[in-house]
Order: structure tokens, then C-alpha cells, then sequence
């Protein structure tokens, strides 16, 4: 019997390493990405159901109207959205799925999805997350110290998930998130279906005694 995958979404502070955490998990497990929806034109290279399934606002609309999405939000005149019907398809063949989100967003699909799995990432430390934004070197100090500030009121919402993993090395931090997500796929509560099917074929044996 195939078991179902996990849906696992990630969040995290900005600089605690989670994209590329989920990059090797992608990479190394074969997890797979959720694809949004947006309404925006594609971009050279990109292609319908690759990067993103590009849809018509009408078509968006429609997708909101019939409770078809499991998040979604308009960004500068644009909707971008997590349509549930590819997600659901992959988790029905087994593969985990992750959505790598913001608090707001991930919370809104627990809502919808109770037995969604949440982890947030987070480097060891304050002082090592403001080394990596810094050591990045991609933006000045001003937008630095909101990042960090953001990060205070980002950490008031780290109680809401399931577990809590820190990037300190990232090769034992993508074995750790891999273990917990496997570890997830075989709580009692996931395999129902399983615990059905073997009780009904032990009744054999108690049926000849």
C-alpha cells in the first residue's frame, strides 16, 4: 500500500538558510515543490506548470470562488496562489510536498490542512543570523536592521509550529527535516488505512483457532 506524502511547509527568518535547505531536500530526496498559480505574464524561459500554472484573473477568480486554493494573496496587481488540486495529486502518490511560505500563509493552510506538518528554520543564534544577512552582502545596513526587526516579530510565531529545526550545518539539518517528515509519515494517525487492512487480515488467524 502506497503511503500518502507529507505536506510540510517551511518557514523561517530571512537569512536563516530555509530556500536553500529546501533546494536539498529537492535535490536529494526527490521532495517535491508545490506550484503556485499566479496571474502574471510568464517571463522568457518560463513555462505553464514548470515555474508557475499562469492563469487569467477570470480563471483565478474562479479558482478562489470554488475554494480551490489553499492560500493565496494579490501582489502589486497580481494574484499568486497554491492551487490544492496539485498538491493533493502528488501527496496521493506518495511524495512530500513542501510549500516554503511566510507565517501569515502557512498558518492560513493549517487551517485548511490540520495534518499539514510546520517547521521553522532558524540559525543557532541572533548574532549568527545577523552575520549571514550581513555576509551576504546583497543589501545595506538600513534594510538589514528591518530584517531583523521583522525577525522579533516573526519569532512571537515560532510557538505555533510543529517543530523547530536550526541551521547550524546544513548537511545535518537537511537529514534532520528529512527524518522528522519521515518520521511523520508513519504516525498512527497517517495510516489508518493500513491498521484497517492488517486487522482485517489477522482476523484469519483468530478465525481458526
Amino acid at each position: 500500500m502506497n503511503k500518502r506524502g507529507v505536506l510540510t511547509i517551511i518557514s523561517g527568518f530571512s537569512g536563516a538558510g530555509k530556500g536553500t535547505l529546501v533546494k536539498e531536500l529537492v535535490k536529494k530526496y526527490d521532495y517535491k515543490l508545490s506550484i503556485s498559480a499566479t496571474t502574471r505574464a510568464p517571463r522568457v524561459g518560463e513555462e505553464h506548470g514548470r515555474e508557475y500554472f499562469f492563469l487569467t484573473r477570470e480563471e483565478f477568480q474562479s479558482m478562489i470562488e470554488d475554494n480551490r486554493l489553499l492560500e493565496w494573496a494579490e501582489y502589486v496587481g497580481n494574484y499568486y496562489g497554491t492551487p490544492m488540486s496539485y498538491v493533493e495529486e502528488q501527496l496521493a502518490l506518495g511524495n512530500h510536498v513542501i510549500l516554503e511560505i511566510e507565517i501569515q500563509g502557512a498558518l492560513k493552510v493549517k487551517e485548511r490542512c490540520p495534518d499539514a506538518l510546520l517547521l521553522f528554520v532558524t540559525p543557532p543564534s541572533a548574532k549568527t543570523l545577523e552575520e549571514r544577512l550581513v555576509g551576504r552582502g546583497t543589501e545595506d545596513m538600513e534594510t538589514i536592521n528591518r530584517r531583523l526587526a521583522r525577525a522579533v516579530e516573526e519569532a512571537d510565531s515560532m510557538k505555533y509550529y510543529d517543530y523547530i529545526i536550526v541551521n547550524d550545518k546544513l548537511e545535518l539539518c537537511v537529514e534532520e527535516t528529512n527524518a522528522i517528515i519521515e518520521s511523520e509519515r508513519n504516525r498512527t494517525v497517517r495510516r489508518q488505512d493500513f491498521i484497517q487492512q492488517i486487522s482485517e487480515e489477522l482476523k484469519v488467524f483468530k478465525e481458526g483457532e
